[in-house]
């Protein structure tokens, strides 16, 4: 398309914005992959989502928001704490656009329990497709909606914060939460000693009556402005979750005082706080001693929507790179239909498939696990394997992403140099690499029995595919040795790629089977595009990515 004319030349051979379009109905693995899952029966309804996510208005809203960052107001100006953050108009668009449409809780019935059928796949399809706009204001979503399994472990207190959180209502004012149409949770473990080995944490919880004084502080508690907290704290009986809300039971301000916003590489439209508690208000959550035991529960859904965040983020980067390369011409010719371009394109179409696969798996394990063994024991195995191989994944796929667009990949005016800075927060929010492979060699030594009956069925459904029975053979003989640790990364990573082959197979077998060829038979090349496809895969492949 030929623009209005400068001075000195005129603008054309641009790639049209990729935007007003339909996230859901253009993204043909996406589509297959919810139907394959038990989501069908809400087709209509993520494709009003993907239109609206689409629209350049939603994208702007994104960029507005990572342009505008949150400001923290320590002090009024008579010197009075006020311990406030400050977002832009956008941001809160965002987050109301996302609650209007139940990202948040969707999960759950109105008094806390799993919704069933298919509320994990359907709900995963949405914060897939927001991550693909705006992944920053995600953060708080994904919390509030983990929130509820840990609050699980005191019924009393979920049934008294329920009739708030499980409205669709957004309501950002500093108020108690009992008062507001709807409220978000965030959640604050680690501290400066200990990152990860929260085992290690110094602040201390006293007891005060039916409830807790809280003294200390916390490292990174991201999302500040959230209307409640759940926080470890060194109780009598050892380490304990507590639910500590913005406002005490009498109205006032509570406690918490925050110290600065993290400087980010990306992540720009989210607060991330050094926080300090000065006896603040808390109430026990779970069985004193008992904290990691009862925070666990909300951190394997944040780590299931970290793995669909990054999948949402190497979409978005696929389908910006296909598109640009449709619409581009060098040397006479679209860059979509020079054989080099297209190795790249479908090899990072064909890792797309099998990541969106792989994450809807494990979705509706999510979905049937508080009635199926089988799938309990998929999802406790699988969930930190997912996490690792598709996070991990996201920046080398996103800075591909960006050199398909040459400079106007690199350059901030896009959105793509925005996911590459995002991409590698996934990996290290809620567990590290090598804490995920810790995690799965502690369910193989827990549960050896559960465990080995997932990998006998991953061998089940990928028989017949490339490299499949020797990829199976590894696992099952590394995951045994006595010094498993040392090469953990490595079996992880298998058996991710052997689960991934596993979940496509069930959506799309011919696409199962060139994964698989590409991934298990060999070992992948470093770079994208340096596999052999024959032509009509290719084409099939592009054509399923961005029709």
């Amino acid at each position: 398309m030929t623009q209005p004319a400068f001075s000195t030349h005129e603008v054309f051979n641009q790639s049209p914005p990729f935007e007003d379009v339909d996230l859901f109905a253009v993204d043909r693995p996406l589509v297959d992959a919810v139907k394959a899952n038990g989501g069908a029966a809400a087709e209509r309804e993520l494709s009003e989502f993907g239109r609206h996510w689409g629209s350049a208005a939603m994208a702007d809203r994104g960029r507005v928001a990572n342009e505008n960052t949150p400001k923290l107001r320590t002090f009024d100006a008579k010197g009075n704490r006020r311990d406030q953050v400050e977002f832009h108009p956008a941001y809160h668009e965002l987050m109301a656009h996302s609650a209007h449409a139940g990202v948040h809780n969707s999960t759950w019935t109105a008094d806390g329990r799993p919704a069933g059928d298919a509320a994990e796949v359907i709900r995963a399809a949405r914060f897939y497709i927001a991550a693909q706009v705006e992944t920053g204001h995600l953060c708080p979503i994904t919390m509030t909606r983990a929130s509820v399994a840990a609050l699980a472990m005191q019924p009393d207190l979920l049934a008294r914060v329920m009739p708030v959180l499980s409205t669709r209502s957004y309501d950002p004012a500093f108020a108690p939460w009992w008062d507001k149409r709807g409220m978000t949770l965030g959640m604050g473990m680690t501290e400066k000693q200990g990152g990860t080995d929260v085992r290690s944490n110094m602040t201390r919880a006293v007891r005060d009556g039916d409830a807790y004084r809280i003294t200390g502080h916390k490292w990174f508690m991201s999302a500040p402005m959230c209307d409640a907290f759940l926080v470890l704290a060194q109780a009598d009986s050892g380490l304990t979750c507590f639910f500590m809300p913005r406002f005490a039971p009498d109205g006032s301000v509570n406690a918490i005082q925050f110290q600065r916003l993290k400087d980010k590489l990306g992540n720009r439209s989210n607060a991330s706080s050094e926080v300090e508690f000065v006896g603040a208000y808390a109430r026990a959550v779970g069985e004193e001693g008992k904290g990691i035991r009862t925070i666990i529960q909300m951190v394997q859904l944040t780590r299931q929507d970290c793995a669909i965040a990054s999948v949402g983020l190497m979409r978005s980067g696929l389908a910006h790179a296909l598109h640009h390369a449709r619409h581009r011409s060098v040397f006479q010719k679209h860059l979509a239909d020079q054989p080099l371009m297209q190795a790249v394109l479908s090899d990072m179409a064909l890792h797309v498939e099998a990541s969106v696969a792989l994450v809807m798996r494990l979705c509706r394990a999510f979905d049937r696990t508080p009635h199926d063994a089988s799938e309990a024991a998929y999802m406790r195995l699988l969930t930190p394997a997912i996490k690792y191989w598709t996070c991990k994944s996201a920046p080398a796929f996103l800075y591909e992403a960006m050199e398909c667009l040459g400079g106007n990949g690199y350059v901030e005016d896009g959105i793509l140099a925005r996911h590459y800075r995002e991409s590698p927060v996934n990996a290290i929010w809620e567990g590290s690499g090598n804490v995920m492979c810790l995690d799965v060699l502690r369910a193989l030594a827990r549960e050896p029995e559960a465990a080995t009956a997932v990998l006998q069925s991953l061998a089940a459904e990928t028989k017949g595919l490339p490299g499949a029975g020797e990829a199976a053979a590894f696992i099952g003989k590394n995951f045994r040795r006595a010094d498993g640790e040392r090469i953990a990364r490595l079996a992880v990573e298998k058996l991710a790629l052997l689960a991934a082959a596993a979940a496509l197979n069930g959506v799309s077998p011919r696409q199962a089977e060139l994964f698989a060829a590409t991934r298990l038979a060999t070992t992948h090349a470093s770079m994208y595009g340096a596999v052999e496809l024959e032509s009509s895969d290719v084409r099939a492949l592009l054509e399923r990515a961005l029709p």
